[in-house]
């Protein structure tokens, strides 16, 4: 294992240990920033879930929905200034999204996950899927599952058009453009969405994670329908997952280089902990982005209960998962996004913290990887608990 510590926070160190040691660790990274300055920065085992390099402070890995929170923050960035209305129909930038009935869906519904379009009656192939015109068509086209604004439901993969295209007819630059220009290079983070090439060899190979060795205690079963929602073929969860078919292969690096900002972003971990450092304060003196407002917004409940694709009860600001049984975080004042079975990024305004954990072992959970909820224990043991008590 390399990387520091602060004095307090050796916890942190012994849980990434226990990762490695009894959770099928292959590979990973760890970085936390407390007010702006970064207290832990650890990583260790190979940049490639299938090859022996070691991995080193700057490898990058695919942080899947984890990207969702760059995405959601150049949408509330437009909104701090001015060019983007969260109460405005989503038509009002982009007419051909009126179609079908999603007349009445908002800006605001699409970051809370209430736009009732979370799949398509026609997945796109992943070769389509990357065409952004071809993806915001798709979802422009689509009949919502639901009256938007009245329910929510995880828009795994449809997210990506959705935001994409409203970024897109604000301001004429693709929202990784805007990411790398407006949030990334300012907050001097290395997290991309569409990466690259000159950055490509930064990124390790992602695989499954192995599966950890059976401990004494049994574990327990998941509820039928839980089981049902994820295996049936013609459930909205398996339709919303399965919006680009077959799966894209994330190794790819056409893949990669592509922009679906709800899903392939690449970042490391310093990259994706700094992020959120930015959003809620300056890091190193640098760059503040989310106003106090804004961080308002990002945190305040807009989704909450039985989540019509996850199948457990979500939680959602506009844009961010909140703390909650299908993501906890820190407090319930963190806000942030999982990525599914693997990346976590977080910021907590009231203890000032903000976490980034990417891996490149892709286990199966979707929202809450044990690996990241380790990690997070451990520093709430440190920030919360002597103060508040277990949040």
């Amino acid at each position: 294992m390399n990387g520091t510590v602060a004095p307090g926070f050796e916890g942190v160190r012994s849980a990434f240990a226990q990762n490695f040691e009894e959770r099928g660790e292959r590979g990973a990274g760890v970085v936390v920033y407390r007010d702006g300055r970064r207290i832990v920065d650890l990583y260790a085992g190979t940049r490639d879930i299938d090859g022996q390099a070691a991995w080193t402070p700057g490898t990058g890995q695919v942080l899947r929905s984890a990207t969702k929170g760059l995405a959601a923050a150049a949408l509330l960035l437009l909104h701090q200034r001015g060019e983007l209305d969260l109460d405005a129909p989503v038509g009002a930038y982009w007419p051909e999204f009126k179609a079908h009935g999603k007349e009445d869906a908002l800006v605001r519904h699409v970051l809370a996950h209430r736009a009732g379009v979370p799949a398509l009656d026609r997945p796109l192939t992943p070769a389509e899927a990357a065409d952004p015109e071809r993806g915001a068509a798709a979802v422009a086209a689509q009949a919502p599952f639901w009256a938007p604004g009245t329910d929510h439901g995880y828009h795994a993969q449809t997210y990506s058009w959705l935001t994409g295209e409203l970024v897109r007819r604000v301001t004429g630059r693709s929202l990784g453009a805007f990411v790398a220009e407006e949030i990334a290079g300012p907050a001097r983070a290395d997290v991309w969405i569409g990466l690259p090439a000159a950055e490509a060899h930064r990124a390790g190979r992602v695989g499954p994670a192995e599966a950890p060795a059976a401990s004494g205690a049994p574990r327990s079963r998941p509820k039928r329908a839980l089981v049902e929602a994820y295996t049936n073929p013609e459930s909205l969860t398996r339709r919303a997952f399965d919006s680009i078919t077959p799966a894209p292969d994330e190794n790819d690096p056409d893949y990669r280089a592509a922009e679906l900002p709800g899903s392939n972003g690449i970042g490391t971990a310093d990259g994706l902990a700094r992020f959120y450092a930015a959003l809620i304060g300056e890091v190193d003196g640098g760059t503040r982005l989310f106003t106090p407002e804004t961080v308002r917004l990002a945190r305040t409940e807009a989704s909450s209960g039985p989540d019509r694709v996850l199948a457990v009860p979500s939680r959602f600001g506009l844009g961010y998962m909140l703390h909650g049984i299908a993501s906890p975080l820190l407090t319930p004042h963190s806000f942030g996004h999982p990525g599914r079975g693997g990346a976590l990024g977080f910021a907590d305004p009231e203890t000032g913290i903000a976490f980034g954990y990417v891996t490149n072992g892709m286990s199966a959970g979707v929202t809450a990887d044990p690996r990241a909820q380790a990690l997070v224990r451990a520093v709430r043991e440190v920030v919360v608990e002597p103060r508040h008590g277990d949040a």
